[in-house]
């Protein structure tokens, strides 16, 4: 299977990176294929609603930007990872901006290999996933009718835990 992890962290050594590091460690062992894009190490501009996609555009976003690069691992990816620190309920807004212009690529219809969505994502606080959980939901659950593999979530003590990194890593095992 072809996975397409995008890390929303700007901590290229934080607990979100750790938890994608043994998630891939454990999808490869299993013989998947897997892209991660570091977003926030990227020039992703947000969307400007200029309609160019749907209109003149026939899907394809005016913008020439780095978006350009997970447009085209978009077309061959079969599962999506959408990765991120809680920041203020919601995923850090370099991610959110990525999100916004999947706007142009779901444009007449999703990429048509793209079938399953999980979520993994890090915090201070367990009480902080409802923004993020809201567009899990609302963008890849419902609009894009994506089939949820799982919502993995360590916050405070948990995070970098032996525990929570042998769930990830069993869970990427696990997919085929």
């Amino acid at each position: 299977m072809n996975i397409l992890i995008l890390n929303g962290s700007p901590r290229s050594k934080g607990s979100t990176k750790q938890m994608i590091n043994v998630f891939c460690e454990g999808a490869l062992s299993s013989g998947n294929k897997v892209d991660v894009v570091d977003v926030c190490g990227k020039n992703i501009n947000g969307c400007t609603a200029c309609e160019y996609c749907h209109t003149k555009g026939k899907g394809e976003c005016i913008q020439k930007d780095d978006m350009q690069e997970v447009y085209k691992l978009l077309k061959d990816a079969e599962m999506l990872v959408i990765a991120s620190p809680i920041y203020y309920h919601g995923i850090s807004g370099q991610l959110k901006c990525v999100i916004d212009r999947f706007y142009s690529a779901a444009y007449p219809t999703k990429p048509p290999r793209l079938k399953k969505v999980a979520m993994i994502l890090s915090s201070g606080a367990g009480n902080m996933y409802d923004g993020a959980l809201f567009s899990f939901k609302g963008d890849f659950l419902d609009y894009l009718g994506l089939e949820n593999m799982g919502v993995f979530t360590a916050h405070g003590a948990e995070n970098g835990s032996a525990s929570k990194l042998n769930e990830l890593k069993a869970f990427g095992k696990s997919l085929r």
